[in-house]
């Protein structure tokens, strides 16, 4: 296992389960006969999943499960009358709060028979396996259009036994430290290219710099969204936003799409908090964001985790739409020009090298400088099936570390933008209540646009 990948399997705790939890849910009714033959054909040839992980002092290693039960990964359940999206949610609650058996490979499946006039499927996967760019393709070779999505597992797919980058910033977890390998070769090659050596020394000094940065980022600031975490997790969903409005905004506005979404986000917040009793006028907050670290176009065929975190500001504080808007995008592009997702990669590998007890103390130390984990994931925009039953809806939602007690996850599908959170019960009782404010302030600055009130200057 590379160190990365036992860096999220240390994280394991009892009141933040290292797992991410998905949820597809199908117009039409599935039967377990055809799930299990899904999960056989389209799940298991990612090899990585017939192992589970066991843990020593200082490292981890990929066991092949020899007592191999379909039975106990695959279940069947049942709701209780009327059988919605609140009895769902219920269901995602107990099942995002329940760690997976180490004794066995660390996932499951949940089919749910009766949800409204079709099924749903919750998956739980442990972060160890891989990443959330990894795990929506793994997600997506379940459909009947794994081979046009180009999310068929290949012949030779990911082993348990061996740790694949599948193209990323680097080819291997050693690459990290090849600038101390060959030191003689290498600086005689700058000697004679004093280009190539400024552009060395620049990139360099950058990395030094935001690790300076990172390690010198305060604790984020006290409210009660921060807090002693239950073993008890809440989930939400609301109804997806139109992709096409979303975009729209942003071509007008002058920002992305992923500015749109996280500005959202940070009014949902901030209104969440105020409606709580909890001032939040000129506050900021910060989020811990994966950022993906293969290269542009790469093919995500393998599993692990390929992606460092940047801590990204979140002005909640920020009444006005457009204002909040336009101080997301600046918080965004600073995090753009950054080498601080590099950083915190090299930190990950660090931290799965570190006996267990170390390891705690350091994501304590890391986890206090945000206050939620933020995952965006973008996804196919044409309808998928399983089982030729259409899927309606498509979420997921992210794991928490350390002291974090709060996840939001955006994911577009079949052009629209999904919307989820999960919350620990001491922080967020109710997330509907956080998720429902998602909706209302992308409302207030769709109208405001439409409007046309003058933005504040920037």
């Amino acid at each position: 296992m590379s160190p990365v990948d036992r860096a999220w399997l240390l994280m394991e705790r009892r009141t933040n389960p290292m797992m991410v939890v998905a949820l597809i849910v199908l117009r039409r009714r599935l039967t377990i006969t055809a799930l299990r033959r899904i999960v056989t054909e389209r799940f298991l040839p990612y090899e990585r999943f017939r192992y589970r992980p066991v843990n020593d002092y200082v490292s981890a290693s990929w066991v092949r499960d020899e007592d191999w039960d379909l039975t106990a990964l695959v279940h069947r359940v049942g709701l209780p009358a009327p059988a919605g999206q609140a009895e769902l949610e219920e269901l995602a609650s107990e099942l995002a709060s329940a760690p997976l058996p180490p004794t066995r490979p660390m996932w499951s499946f949940h089919l749910v028979e009766n949800y409204q006039r079709g099924s749903a499927v919750l998956i739980r996967i442990h972060h160890c396996y891989a990443d959330g760019i990894a795990l929506v393709r793994v997600m997506f070779s379940l459909t009947d259009q794994a081979a046009s999505l180009g999310a068929v597992p290949p012949a030779d797919a990911d082993s348990g036994k061996r740790d694949e980058s599948g193209g990323g910033w680097f080819d291997s977890i050693d690459a990290l430290y090849q600038p101390f390998s060959g030191l003689i070769e290498r600086g005689l090659h700058l000697m004679l290219h004093p280009t190539e050596a400024a552009a060395a020394a620049r990139g360099t000094a950058e990395i030094a710099t935001e690790l300076g940065n990172l390690a010198t980022l305060s604790a984020d600031p006290a409210t009660r969204l921060k807090g002693v975490l239950s073993a008890s997790k809440r989930v939400a969903w609301v109804e997806p936003l139109p992709l096409l409005e979303v975009r729209t905004l942003a071509k007008v506005l002058g920002c992305t799409i992923n500015d749109v979404l996280m500005s959202t986000l940070a009014g949902a917040i901030g209104r969440y908090l105020e409606d709580c009793g909890e001032e939040s006028e000129g506050l900021t907050i910060r989020a811990a964001v994966p950022v993906n670290l293969r290269r542009p176009g790469a093919s995500v065929t393998a599993l692990g985790n390929q992606f460092g975190l940047a801590f990204v500001d979140l002005p909640i504080g920020v009444r006005h739409p457009i204002q909040r808007l336009y101080a997301m995008h600046d918080a965004m592009a600073k995090v753009r020009k950054s080498q601080q997702p590099l950083v915190s990669f090299g930190l990950l590998a660090a931290l799965g090298c570190m006996p267990s007890p170390l390891e705690e103390r350091a994501v304590e130390a890391l986890s206090a400088k945000a206050t939620a984990v933020v995952s965006n994931l973008p996804g196919p925009q044409q309808e998928l099936s399983m089982a030729s039953a259409p899927i309606s809806q498509l979420l997921f939602w992210v794991p928490q570390s350390g002291s974090i007690g709060i996840g939001v996850s955006i994911l577009s599908y079949a052009d629209h933008v999904q919307f989820g959170v999960i919350a620990d019960s001491n922080l967020v009782p109710r997330p509907g209540e956080l998720a429902a404010h998602f909706a209302q302030e992308f409302e207030r600055l769709m109208l405001i646009t439409l409007l046309g009130a003058p933005p504040p200057t920037r």
